[in-house]
């Protein structure tokens, strides 16, 4: 428990969740539960090509009303993202396909039957002729001279090119140590456990478009759905209810949300659309598909003096809204550097369109991809040097200090001792134990250890969402707090749960502010028409800043409640203190029911000059500094390579993790074990490629690699709380931390176990073929050399 908790159950406290219940019991709702009277289901022909112009389309005679092509879907807007960076250029998606398709997956055709396997039916009968186009597959060759272009009018293939420069050349003109890397990451799917889904009725008597939907942000979906239908936004109503994981894929208004909403809108019936798996894999958004080509220059100590990067992102087809296409690129500019000390930096970023479905903005965003490139850097200097990895890494981290610090590219960061995180880390995985013992095994397997050191800038704000010039920008956070009549606590917040145990959280805070037991406060989530404004639970910034609006309005209510206890008890307001779930003066106490009952029930018991705003509130927050938080961790990892099938083993993984005041401590340890999971999936398994066609190669489970209990480790965690000076409670964001580090990390090792053989693994994911290449190359090397020598 913190030394802030006034009880047992407030913030600090390790307490059960309590969404858990519904869901063990298999009692929570979801999109795919929802049955309505009359209920229609919705499937869609999807392009079987990735780049063609459609010559012609038809459907059969009586099929009005069932099938629907983009001309059928009259006062329908295509989904428009802009953005107010110079050099950006704006994609229309269209909800159905118009003249030409651009990835394979892009929803054609709408089908409309009593059942999914009767629309699915319906789609066959359709025809639809293709005059079929060169794809574009990757960064390279969106950017060749001569490329197709995805979107004519642009004149190439670039969504936005960036860059900055802090003065590198001079910096390291006389630099004694240079290495040069090119690393790349694998396209991925997000996977949430539940996909996507979307129910849309008409409600007849309050006169509005109610949408059903899994959504991570479901007052940004409204504003959006309500633009493409040309609505006004008091029209729709957007209810999100229990939500099987996110990952930043379900925060964007998606082509199938606007054309179901829009059959609920034109016939006043209620239609649904779930996805399945195959469509998730094929057409649903992808993300980190990195380039990177890294020039690095270094003292012979192996202290880092500059760096000059070249950064391209595939970023697919079209512009996803609201966050466009450009968000994962510019991160990644921004984020390389990372935690360490850099006084020189150049960088270029390429958002690259390509004949692939759109990007998200997945958990961690670009951060697990800059964490693996920047951390390849440092053992590679490491190497250049002579010296052990670690020590380099060490030496090169922002060096600990109680004070605030500001890195090349402006960002800033919290205070925190990032070397003590990672000492801790290295003690942990005993690597001065591992250095004096075998390199091998039993089995020939060779053995390593990797580290990787991270930042995760969370929570961001105002004006990192102003500078990435998105379609909107978060100020205020907002959250209604009500003391009923019985004694009970409601908190209303816009942001949604979606998994990561906001219920709890939230309720936590409350308690710490109001008091009132955890078992009677009630929390309600994600309805616009009940909860006040928020843009919603993406990176990592759920409990800051619904946490924050949450203690702000429950400070406010807590003082009502004391101001109408001191009446009752006649004491002063600032003799009331809470405890224990009652309310105390001195050895007098009231229960928080006979404040809830005088307000509501018996008001000739209160003063006549009591607060007419009564027992609720509505409170805004963000952080004093609103240029996003910086949690940070350092991860250690273990590994045995087998060099005859290339398999990789984690024998052991420590976390060292430091996200400020821990709500709830269990909370932290499932969110950092959850995204350390996903991060193992980076580094050996998850990959979506792509053949010379744009044809995806991996639409099932089969070829889509996901890890099981057995290929993850058992993770071990320890915890550092620096809080942060700008926020309450000085809490940090540590949703996506998890997952940052573990390719690095991973990789690294498995470099470390393969250092004897001269071989090297460059990208991710390291899966047993580009391990075996990699031993492979080192071999052929030294043989050109023993022949050379010859």
């Amino acid at each position: 428990m913190s030394a802030s908790s006034t009880n047992g159950e407030g913030v600090g406290a390790r307490v059960p969740r309590k969404e858990d219940a519904r869901h063990l019991h298999g009692r929570g709702q979801f999109v795919g539960d929802l049955a309505m009277p009359g209920m229609q289901d919705v499937a869609f022909l999807r392009s079987p090509v990735a780049h063609a112009s459609i010559v012609s389309r038809s459907k059969p005679a009586g099929s009005d009303g069932a099938i629907f092509f983009h001309d059928d879907l009259t006062g329908t807007l295509p989904i428009i993202t802009r953005s107010s960076i110079p050099g950006y250029k704006v994609s229309d998606y269209p909800v159905l396909a118009r003249e030409r398709v651009r990835f394979v997956g892009e929803p054609v055709a709408m089908c409309v039957a009593a059942n999914r396997a009767a629309a699915e039916d319906l789609t066959e009968t359709i025809d639809v002729q293709y005059d079929e186009l060169p794809a574009i597959v990757s960064s390279d060759a969106g950017r060749a001279a001569g490329a197709t272009l995805l979107h004519p009018q642009w004149g190439d293939n670039l969504f936005l090119e960036t860059s900055f420069d802090s003065g590198l050349d001079q910096a390291v003109a006389d630099a004694p140590v240079k290495v040069e890397l090119d690393i790349s990451t694998a396209r991925q799917t997000m996977h949430p456990l539940e996909g996507k889904g979307v129910v849309a009725h008409w409600d007849h008597r309050a006169g509005q478009l109610v949408v059903h939907t899994s959504t991570q942000v479901p007052h940004l979906i409204r504003a959006g759905l309500a633009e493409c239908l040309g609505l006004p936004q008091a029209l729709v109503r957007i209810i999100a209810p229990d939500v099987g994981g996110g990952f930043g894929y379900k925060c964007l208004l998606q082509p199938e949300e606007v054309v179901v909403a829009w059959l609920a809108l034109t016939y006043k019936t209620p239609f649904r659309w779930i996805e399945d798996r195959r469509e998730h894999l094929v057409a649903g958004a992808n993300a980190r598909q990195h380039q990177y080509r890294i020039k690095a220059y270094a003292d012979r100590q192996g202290r880092l003096l500059g760096m000059d990067a070249e950064v391209a992102v595939d970023v697919g087809a079209y512009s996803v809204w609201p966050f466009t296409a450009c968000l994962e690129a510019a991160q990644a500019g921004g984020n390389l550097p990372g935690p360490y000390h850099l006084t020189a930096y150049r960088v270029k970023t390429y958002s690259v369109a390509t004949n692939k479905p759109p990007f998200a903005p997945y958990r961690g965003v670009a951060r697990p991809g800059v964490c693996f490139a920047m951390e390849q850097v440092i053992d590679a200097i490491a190497k250049a040097v002579g010296r052990e990895a670690w020590e380099v890494r060490a030496e090169n981290l922002v060096p600990g200090s109680a004070m605030p610090y500001t890195n090349i590219t402006n960002k800033h960061y919290d205070s925190g001792d990032y070397p003590a995180a990672l000492l801790s880390a290295k003690e942990m995985i005993g690597l001065d134990a591992f250095r004096a013992g075998a390199r091998r095994d039993a089995r020939g397997r060779y053995l390593g250890i990797g580290f990787a050191s991270y930042t995760e800038q969370s929570a961001h704000g105002t004006k990192v969402f102003a500078a990435w010039g998105l379609p909107f920008v978060p100020g205020y956070d907002q959250a209604f707090v009500k003391l009923t009549p019985d004694g009970a606590l409601e908190v209303r917040s816009g942001i949604h749960t979606i998994g990561q145990g906001l219920e709890t959280t939230l309720a936590q805070v409350a308690c710490e502010v109001t008091g009132v037991p955890l078992s009677t406060i009630k929390v309600t989530l994600g309805d616009t028409a009940t909860t006040p404004f928020s843009t919603g639970a993406y990176a990592s910034r759920g409990i800051v800043m619904a946490g924050g609006a949450v203690a702000r309005a429950g400070e406010v209510v807590a003082e009502r409640i004391k101001a109408i206890a001191a009446h009752l008890l006649q004491v002063t307001p600032d003799a009331v203190t809470f405890r224990d779930g009652r309310i105390y003066a001195g050895n007098a106490s009231l229960s928080y029911a006979d404040v809830g009952r005088a307000w509501y029930f018996r008001p000739e018991q209160l003063p006549d000059n009591v607060d007419r705003a009564g027992l609720e509130a509505t409170e805004g927050y963000k952080p004093e500094v609103d240029s996003g938080l910086f949690s940070y961790a350092s991860h250690a990892v273990r590994v045995a390579v087998d060099p005859d099938t290339g398999l990789v083993e984690i024998l052991d993984y420590v976390i060292v993790e430091d996200c400020g005041r821990m709500v709830n401590p269990m909370i932290v340890e499932g969110q950092t074990y959850g995204g350390a999971a996903q991060g193992v999936g980076t580094a050996l398994f998850e990959e979506s490629p792509y053949d010379a066609n744009g044809q995806p190669l991996a639409s099932t489970l089969i070829d889509y690699l996901l890890p099981g209990p057995v290929e993850l480790p058992k993770f071990r965690i320890a915890h550092r709380e620096t809080l942060s000076p700008y926020t309450k409670f000085g809490i940090k964001g540590v949703g996506e931390g998890g997952a940052i580090a573990p390719p690095a990390a991973i990789i690294n090792a498995i470099n470390d176990a393969l250092a004897p053989l001269n071989a090297e693994v460059r990208d991710a994911p390291a899966s047993p073929k580009r391990v075996l290449a990699a031993i492979e190359a080192a071999r052929s090397r030294a043989d050109a050399l023993a022949g050379a020598d010859a």
